[in-house]
C-alpha cells in the first residue's frame, strides 16, 4: 500500500528509487474457496512408479464471484483490473478470462486487462505502480500476494480479509503468528491496518479507515520501528510500544 509515508518506503522497500518513484497502492483478489487447493488428490502406484495428482478445477461461479468483488473494489479505487491467468496453457484459465470478460461488461467505467502470471510476477517488481486490483486464482494469489508482501517491506505491514457472501474475517496476511506470541516483537501494524479494512469495505466507513491509515504512517514517519523493521537511526519499538504509537496519533493527523 501507499499509506506508508516516503521515508519508509525507501527504508523498507527492496526495489530501486526510480522503481518506486512517488509509491504505489494495490489491492490483491485472491480466490479463496476453489483451485488446485481443493481440488481432488491422491497419491498412488502407476506401473511401479509413486505418482502424485492434484486437480485444478473452477466454475464459472465461482470465478464470477470473484470477479465481480474485484469490479466493486475496483469502483471505489482507481478502476483498473489486471485479471491474472494462465490461459496460455491452462483450460481453467482460459474459462477464468472468458467469464472475468463478461462480467467486466457490467461495468464500463472499470479497464480490464489479462495478464499471464509470469509476467505478472516480473512486473510487481518491475513496475508496480501499475497495478490497482489484482484478480486471481488461489494458487496464484498465494504466491503473488507474499511477493507483493515484500514490496511493502514487510509481511508484518499487510493487512487483509477473508470476504464472504454473508461475512467476512479480518486478519494480518501472516494470520496469528504463534511461533512469535508473547515475545513483544509482532508487528502490530498488520493487524491495525486490518481494521482500517473492515470500516471500508465492510462498513463503507472511509473517514474511519483513513484516520487508522494516518496514523499508522504517522507513528513510522516519527522513526519507530519494530524488530521486523529496524535499522540503525530508528526508534525500535516492541508491539506494545507501537501500538500506543499508533493509538496516540489517531485523530491527530486530520482536522
Amino acid at each position: 500500500s501507499s499509506a506508508a509515508t516516503d521515508v519508509y518506503k525507501r527504508q523498507a522497500c527492496p526495489l530501486r528509487d526510480d522503481i518506486i518513484g512517488t509509491g504505489f497502492d494495490m489491492m490483491i483478489m485472491r480466490e479463496l474457496t476453489g483451485g488446485l487447493y481443493f481440488g481432488a488428490r491422491k497419491t498412488e502406484e502407476v506401473d511401479g512408479v509413486t505418482t502424485a495428482t492434484d486437480t485444478l478445477t473452477y466454475n464459472e461461479n465461482e470465478i464470477r464471484r470473484i470477479a465481480k468483488r474485484g469490479f466493486d473494489i475496483a469502483m471505489k479505487r482507481r478502476k483498473k483490473v489486471t485479471s491474472v491467468d494462465k490461459a496460455n496453457v491452462l483450460d481453467s484459465s482460459r474459462l477464468w478470462r472468458k467469464i472475468v470478460e463478461e462480467v467486466a461488461k457490467d461495468y464500463p467505467d472499470v479497464t480490464l486487462e489479462h495478464m499471464l502470471v509470469d509476467n505478472c510476477a516480473m512486473q510487481l517488481a518491475l513496475n508496480p505502480k501499475q497495478f490497482d486490483v489484482i484478480v486471481t486464482g488461489n494458487l496464484f494469489g498465494d504466491i503473488l500476494s507474499d511477493e507483493a508482501a515484500v514490496l511493502g517491506g514487510s509481511i508484518g505491514m499487510m493487512p487483509s480479509a477473508s470476504i464472504g457472501e454473508l461475512t467476512s474475517l479480518y486478519e494480518p496476511i501472516h494470520g496469528s503468528a504463534p511461533d512469535i506470541a508473547g515475545k513483544g516483537i509482532a508487528n502490530p501494524c498488520a493487524t491495525i491496518l486490518s481494521a482500517a479494512m473492515l470500516l471500508r469495505y465492510s462498513f463503507g466507513e472511509e473517514e474511519g479507515a483513513a484516520l487508522i491509515e494516518d496514523a499508522v504512517d504517522a507513528t513510522l514517519e516519527e522513526g519507530w520501528r519494530t524488530a521486523d523493521l529496524y535499522k540503525e537511526g530508528f526508534k525500535k519499538a516492541d508491539t506494545k510500544t507501537m501500538t500506543d504509537a499508533v493509538l496516540g496519533h489517531i485523530g491527530t493527523t486530520r482536522k
